[in-house]
């Protein structure tokens, strides 16, 4: 699918994977509305003189991803949507503390999986009301990220991974029920990359985590997964595929 003159709307904009992907856009020629909360976008500071434009927003609220995608579909058609906004957190379902708080529980699947559809449905509707791009009928692709952890969640990871495998479980259906509109759906699903989640841990946990990674032992980079987004623009066949990037890392327990 050509990008080049479309738009795209990446979630989580502000760091780490949304952050590199907006670029990795904005440099292949789309015009890129980041959202991201107002403190991320503090923390991190508003892009200037490119054209990713920085919009305040929470993923799990419609009306601003919808503000999100006006802005998108007021400078070009939008072709592309990114969902890299998530949060991670730990607690085991029983421990020296007691049952896992349901509130905790409920906050990260409303982030990683409520706010994914959220994007997903608003971002497919207003790609289905765009002329195609090609004779096959293609109008777009929307790409979600699960993780590692929806297929092997550790010790602690029974929020996060029971959201990332939501995400992960929803890519079939739902390229499904889009097919009829030419839009594509995928999931990366990224194993360990260096974010600014993971630099808050020690270096001797880091080299550890890293030693676990078959080949190439290292930490993946946002950039890799922003390199996998372009990629997955520019290859028409890939439809309701969830795909790893994660060296063949498999995770232990703990």
């Amino acid at each position: 699918m050509q990008i080049l003159g479309s738009s795209a709307v990446v979630t989580g904009a502000a760091s780490g994977l949304g952050a590199a992907t907006a670029a990795a856009l904005a440099g292949a020629g789309v015009h890129v509305v980041g959202l991201d909360l107002a403190t991320g976008w503090q923390h991190a500071g508003r892009p200037t003189g490119s054209s990713i434009l920085a919009q305040d927003g929470d993923v799990t609220r419609a009306e601003d991803v919808a503000a999100a995608i006006s802005r998108a579909t007021g400078t070009a058609p939008l072709r592309l949507a990114v969902n890299c906004a998530g949060i991670g957190t730990s607690g085991r379902v029983l421990s020296r503390r007691g049952a896992h708080d349901l509130d905790l529980f409920t906050r990260v699947v409303t982030i990683n999986l409520i706010g994914t559809f959220n994007v997903l449905r608003l971002a497919a509707e207003a790609i289905a009301a765009t002329d195609p791009v090609d004779e096959a009928g293609q109008r777009g692709l929307i790409v979600n990220t699960a993780s590692v952890a929806a297929f092997d969640g550790q010790v602690g990871q029974v929020a996060y991974a029971a959201s990332k495998g939501g995400v992960a479980a929803m890519t079939l259906p739902a390229a499904r029920d889009l097919a009829q509109f030419g839009i594509r759906v995928m999931t990366i699903a990224p194993g360990i990359l260096d974010t600014p989640m993971l630099a808050r841990v020690t270096e001797e946990f880091r080299l550890a985590l890293a030693a676990n990674v078959p080949f190439p032992q290292r930490f993946g980079r946002a950039d890799e997964y922003a390199a996998l987004v372009l990629s997955l623009a520019a290859q028409d066949y890939l439809n309701g595929e969830v795909i790893r990037l994660d060296g063949a890392l498999r995770m232990p327990p703990r």
